[in-house]
């Protein structure tokens, strides 16, 4: 399943890339440590020695260590840069760039094929919010596509409440999506 509206936000949230060497993750989770190999060694769950040989640029770390590691480097990447990003994200909404497949269903004489849209549209806070909660939340893909198709649905297709009245829209596939905080 896709994880394109969670990478999506955090996409938006960085302004420094994260570090994609093995050496480079292993130092700046080291700085997390306080500097003890062995605290980070026990937080990963491998022997102290392997860290060391990490930070060397010695190895690499099998699939889960490498999927442990990735994760608490995203989990503490920046973490005022994100608080900023999301307090703006919820006080002044965001640009949504996004190309996917929308269903709809309408009153009569309309269609309810399928089609991919690209799509730029302004959302608004509310929305921002909704994602967030969802996000902390532990959402499910399929639940923030939900939130994100109801945001489009009110403030793209309907405008606003000016068209479409009865319109309802799901978003059944995202090809690609960029978020603008």
């Amino acid at each position: 399943m896709s994880r394109e509206i969670d990478e999506g936000l955090e996409r938006a949230e960085r302004t420094r890339p994260i570090p994609q060497s093995v050496p480079a993750r292993m130092r700046f989770l080291l700085k997390g440590a306080k500097g003890s190999t062995r605290k980070l060694a026990q937080d990963l769950g491998v022997s102290q020695r392997t860290v060391q040989r990490w930070l060397k640029g010695q190895g690499t770390p099998k699939p889960a260590a490498a999927k442990a590691i990735e994760q608490k480097v995203r989990a503490s990447w920046q973490p005022r840069v994100k608080q900023r990003v999301r307090r703006d994200a919820e006080k002044n909404g965001f640009m949504l760039h996004i190309q996917a497949t929308f269903g709809y269903s309408a009153a009569g004489g309309s269609t309810d094929d399928p089609r991919q849209r690209t799509i730029t549209q302004k959302m608004p806070g509310s929305v921002a919010q909704r994602l967030y909660a969802a996000r902390d939340a532990g959402a499910s893909q399929a639940e923030q596509e939900r939130i994100l198709a109801e945001g489009l649905r009110e403030h793209y297709f309907k405008d606003g409440g000016r068209r479409a009245s009865g319109l309802d829209v799901e978003l059944n596939d995202i090809a690609w999506m960029d978020v603008e905080l």
